[in-house]
């Protein structure tokens, strides 16, 4: 293809670096994320929460654009950019939009109903795939797919004890999720648009989506007013300072592995990636904490694991009708 993410890496390694690599990376952004939008700050009848989700995408994005600029010139110095600048706006909207959506769920809904929701992320890239650009994906694409979020779902479903009600109604915060699963299928659509037509590198894309989007979160938060309102808050507490620069570091990795995966291998596998980090991220509490399992839980394990599976041996391959 042309992407120059990883010079020098051996093909048969690229999937497991690449898995490895956002897996690591979101292990520990899970984490902070959750510390630093459902952490308490203050005591008592002071007690604020954390409500700049612009503001926090915002740094993140920034983190990320000065990421993906050392890496170019590190390592792809050389190789020509062609992608069309509006394209690398369009997909940012949609990126941004499913980045703050998803932050801003987290605001009404628990960290693993945010997980949960956004589990179900390879079934809009899909979508939209065959529906935006006429892919075709192999049948057994289509069964993969469904079992890992089949599996996930049912490892992460808990309905109340005693009771057959679910923990959560539908409501604002599940909307913000379906909101950021529509703009995730979006951006996929931009990004298999970027590769097929422009070869564009990951590099590249991480570089020039994160520019744009910092454009306009900028613009937002300063016509909001948001931006001021956080460096008070920042003020309050300076401790959460140290918290939001490890989450734009770890974004900033991580993001890196998830642009590799998407120029090496596309957005439907790189979301299956994302997908299966968040189930591993689970049973690895599970394992490393002694918490019990229960048997739908099970059933979720071997779900994914038979999902896995069945895609590295028959999911492979997609075609793309004529434009």
């Amino acid at each position: 293809m042309g992407a120059s993410a990883a010079p020098g890496l051996p093909e048969r390694l690229r999937l497991p670096v690449c898995f490895l690599g956002v897996f690591a990376c979101y292990f520990y952004y899970g984490i902070l994320q959750e510390s630093i939008t459902r952490g308490r700050y203050g005591e008592g009848a002071k007690q604020e929460k954390f409500r700049f989700a612009l503001t926090l995408v915002f740094i993140q994005c920034v983190i990320n654009a000065a990421f993906a600029k050392l890496l170019i010139r590190l390592v792809d110095a050389a190789r020509p950019d062609r992608t069309r600048g509006w394209l690398y706006g369009a997909c940012s909207l949609s990126y941004l939009g499913a980045m703050v959506s998803s932050n801003s769920a987290l605001q009404f809904v628990s960290y693993p109903t945010q997980v949960l929701g956004k589990s179900c992320k390879p079934i809009p890239v899909m979508l939209l795939g065959v529906t935006l650009l006429r892919k075709r994906y192999p049948p057994a694409k289509y069964l993969c797919v469904l079992l890992i979020v089949a599996g996930v779902a049912l490892f992460l479903y808990k309905p109340k004890k005693g009771t057959g009600d679910t923990e959560h109604v539908f409501g604002y915060g599940e909307l913000l999720l379906l909101l950021s699963l529509t703009l995730d299928g979006l951006t996929g659509v931009s990004q298999d648009h970027m590769r097929a037509h422009y070869q564009t590198g990951s590099n590249h894309m991480m570089l020039h989506v994160n520019l744009w989007s910092t454009l306009f979160l900028g613009a937002g938060i300063l016509f909001t007013g948001e931006l001021w309102e956080f460096l008070s808050f920042t003020e309050r507490y300076p401790s959460i300072i140290s918290n939001i620069l490890l989450f734009g570091l770890t974004s900033a990795l991580g993001q890196s592995f998830i642009f590799m995966t998407v120029v090496y291998f596309g957005p439907l596998t790189c979301s299956i990636i994302t997908t299966t980090r968040k189930f591993f991220t689970i049973l690895a509490s599970v394992v490393l904490f002694a918490n019990p399992i229960s048997p739908m839980q099970w059933v979720g394990t071997v779900l994914v694991f038979l999902g896995l599976g069945l895609d590295a041996k028959f999911g492979k391959g997609v075609k793309k009708t004529s434009h």
